[in-house]
């Protein structure tokens, strides 16, 4: 007797619920160290000691994304489960909202969200110092991400309804694990000067129908929540690079420009060396006042 599509439908749902489908591994990913070290060459640049001119000038913005990079044996994950890299128009939100965190600094001055068409893959530090006189800054704070979605089919069975009745499918069980890093370089010395994480995990349940959707959503959903944990920890990463200025000044020389006025975030004793340095020099120049 023939069977009915409705009934072969049913059948290969209940035989793969039973079994077992095929587990799918996609991602997406940029690194810091492939853009910065893309040779051994690289690897063995020395960095020196950092020049802060006060205030700092920032630049921020995305590592390049490896597009050729793919997770699993099947070539065609990345279009068959929809996986989706970061957009640009999302990073762009994101790097704003670094920006925030930044202003909120009296040392910090001009901040240039520098779109990622600006940045070659394996730009390497040739590329920052391009970046250094195209947008005028001194710093740049350099952001990558590495997400990775894993989709295992179920054994438990999903009943799933249609406009010709119930069917009986297999659902699918999606992990979508994200990093995001905030690294921060000073361009002329080479020098990294602090670095903040955020991860985030995030856990679902779809169909086969709507995986891809799905997929997607927990993407876009992994990006957001790694995105704001990595600003939460930027700013305590803010203070503690404030605080070692105070208790090491011998690592990062700073140097206050004719026009800056801060401080604040530096507290009083920094004030007080800033300014006895100044007094200093005016003794220095002018030693006849002094008599």
């Amino acid at each position: 007797m023939a069977l009915s599509i409705r009934q072969i439908s049913i059948s290969l749902a209940l035989l793969c619920s039973l079994t077992g489908c095929a587990s799918q591994q996609m991602g997406s990913r940029s690194s810091v160290v492939d853009y910065l070290y893309p040779t051994e060459n690289e690897v063995m640049i020395s960095p020196a000691t950092p020049v802060l001119q006060l205030p700092i000038r920032l630049g921020i913005a995305f590592v390049p994304a490896d597009r050729s990079h793919q997770r699993g044996d099947n070539p065609w994950a990345w279009q068959n489960t929809g996986a989706n890299l970061l957009t640009e128009p999302a990073k762009m939100q994101i790097l704003d909202n670094i920006a925030a965190q930044f202003r909120e600094r009296d040392f910090i001055g001009d901040i240039q969200v520098i779109p990622s068409a600006y940045l070659r893959p394996q730009g390497s530090f040739t590329n920052l110092d391009q970046l250094k006189t195209m947008f005028s800054v001194d710093v740049i704070a350099l952001v990558s991400f590495d997400q990775a979605q894993f989709s295992d089919d179920s054994k438990a069975a999903l009943s799933y309804w249609t406009l010709v009745g119930a069917y009986l499918v297999s659902g699918q069980k999606n992990d979508t694990s994200t990093l995001m890093d905030t690294a921060v370089y000073a361009i002329d010395s080479r020098k990294l000067l602090f670095r903040a994480p955020g991860v985030s995990q995030i856990q679902g349940r779809s169909t086969p129908i709507n995986l891809s959707e799905e997929l997607r959503l927990d993407s876009s959903a992994g990006f957001a929540a790694a995105s704001e944990d990595m600003i939460s920890n930027l700013e305590t990463e803010l203070q503690r690079f404030t605080e070692r200025l105070k208790a090491r000044p011998e690592d990062i020389k700073i140097v206050k420009s004719s026009h800056y006025r801060g401080g604040g975030s530096f507290g009083s004793s920094f004030l007080i060396v800033l300014f006895g340095l100044w007094l200093s020099r005016q003794r220095a120049r002018h030693p006849l006042s002094q008599s």
